[in-house]
């Protein structure tokens, strides 16, 4: 694995990156396609997703092949074919719907801090994923999930949570995920070795 660097994301080949912007250590997977979203400190994707208008916090895991924030079509309107703002691509006389556009760009869809988004997994446009929370592989979120909550399923349902609610509201407050890189490295054999009540009870203070 290449190393991280605090002042440019590593972006692997073959990818797509339009109006993006990338915090410290972070990472885009081969081929994956990047457009009006913004990278937190730490956050990274797999090879093959495809993120559009999304805020993806600090620490966030993103497996290959996903789709966060995927825009939809116009399935309102009597054709829902590109032609009807892509059409520019069609027509000599026309441009492209830049309305259309910036409405799409206006909903975003959030990810919390150290969540993990699973592979081949969908999270809908203005959805909000809650910190820690984990999408099981495959599956389709169209509504919010709480932090450190699990959800599976098409669409996604809650399965249950990560830890109990008292040490849910414990790591909320500690909020590691805001840390400074020297003391996540003094921390590291301890996130490494205990269980999240025993980490709490290391560091809250």
């Amino acid at each position: 694995m290449a190393r991280l660097r605090a002042n440019a994301p590593l972006i692997h080949p073959d990818c797509t990156i339009v109006n993006a912007t990338f915090g410290a250590f972070t990472e885009v997977g081969q081929g994956s396609r990047i457009q009006n979203t913004v990278f937190g400190d730490y956050a990274y994707c797999d090879r093959l997703a495809d993120i559009a208008n999304t805020d993806v916090g600090r620490f966030a895991n993103i497996a290959a092949m996903t789709r966060i924030g995927p825009s939809d079509h116009p399935w309102r309107n009597a054709a829902q074919h590109h032609f009807l703002y892509r059409s520019a691509s069609y027509f000599d006389d026309v441009e492209d719907d830049a309305g259309f556009f910036a409405r799409r760009a206006l909903r975003r869809t959030i990810l919390g801090a150290d969540c993990w988004i699973g592979h081949g997994a969908i999270v809908k446009p203005e959805v909000k994923v809650g910190i820690g929370a984990v999408v099981a592989a495959g599956a389709v979120v169209t509504k919010d999930v709480a932090p450190f909550m699990i959800v599976a399923g098409v669409p996604a349902e809650p399965l249950r949570r990560r830890f109990p609610e008292a040490i849910a509201e414990r790591l909320l407050r500690l909020a590691w995920w805001n840390w400074d890189p020297a003391r996540l490295r003094a921390a590291l054999d301890d996130f490494r070795r205990l269980p999240a009540e025993a980490f709490l009870d290391a560091y809250e203070r």
